[in-house]
């Protein structure tokens, strides 16, 4: 699979399962050896076991999720998506805005996963033109 169609896929099933709090559609865009680091100065989850380790920590916390993915950055098996998030998560409203680099196998898997971000404690829409 092209590493722009892989990419477009990673986007488009975040931007639907991540509100749904669907781990499982997002752990299917990951190989078997991934490596997902998020965020980026912690201990790498490993494995599609540690992918979903990853997200079943953090989706049952979050709640009134809504997000926004931009367009995939392509060079080789590399792309770069930014995204920005907004949820509810004990009592607080917080919006992260950051970029994601993946490294895509062959067959369109993320083999790496980093992730890059900031965050504010309140709700906050994009800004005009993200």
């Amino acid at each position: 699979m092209e590493t722009e169609a892989a990419a477009r896929r990673w986007a488009e099933t975040w931007s639907k399962a991540w509100p749904q709090r669907d781990a499982e559609a997002i752990a299917g865009l990951y190989a078997d050896a991934a490596v997902y680091r998020s965020p980026a100065f912690r201990a790498p989850y490993l494995g599609l076991a540690g992918v979903r380790r990853y997200l079943n920590e953090n989706f049952p916390v979050e709640e009134n999720i809504e997000c926004w993915f931009g367009k995939p950055i392509v060079s080789g098996d590399l792309a770069a998506i930014e995204w920005w998030g907004s949820w509810t998560e004990a009592g607080r409203e917080l919006t992260f805005a950051g970029a994601t680099v993946l490294r895509f196998d062959v067959d369109g898997r993320v083999v790496e996963h980093r992730d890059y971000d900031n965050h504010v404690e309140r709700r906050q829409s994009p800004y005009a033109g993200w």
